[in-house]
């Protein structure tokens, strides 16, 4: 196999692509005893910027309420730039799936923590993220909804 042929992986970039931080009943929230729930979402997704390029977007959204009163609302989307050459095409989704995420991932756990500490708050600590779980349940639901299109 020649050097050209070789599958080729690599990191070009990472950056945050847009932070968000809100505390909008500030400075009530900071007398408060109750410790709020904290509410965590995560949605990841690619797109091909160039031959072989590609932007990995990881959004995670944390968001600290007690009953209806929000102490704070987090959001940081965290991406990069990958290059990925001469993988077979089955292979480039769960790559751009599950991969990159999990090379983004600790990036941006570190973003939310420190973006959390600033606004006043002691740092959230987001536990691991199975990225492969996620996306097979995202093949799953995907499947699904094809053959209850079909039946239909």
């Amino acid at each position: 196999m020649s050097d050209e042929q070789q599958p080729v992986f690599s990191i070009e970039k990472i950056y945050v692509k847009d932070l968000s931080v809100e505390v909008p009943n500030a400075p009530q929230v900071f007398l408060q005893r109750e410790t709020p729930g904290i509410e965590v979402q995560i949605q990841s997704k690619a797109n091909t910027i160039g031959d072989g390029m590609y932007e990995v977007v990881l959004t995670i959204t944390v968001n600290a309420k007690q009953a209806e009163t929000v102490f704070f609302l987090v959001e940081v989307v965290k991406a990069g730039i990958f290059q990925i050459r001469n993988v077979p095409e089955q292979d480039l989704e769960p790559i751009l799936a599950v991969a990159c995420p999990n090379i983004l991932f600790p990036y941006a756990r570190e973003t939310v923590s420190d973006a959390i500490n600033r606004a006043g708050f002691p740092p959230v600590i987001l536990a691991p993220v199975n990225f492969e779980s996620l996306y097979q349940q995202r093949l799953m639901e995907q499947q699904q909804g094809e053959s209850k299109i079909q039946l239909q």
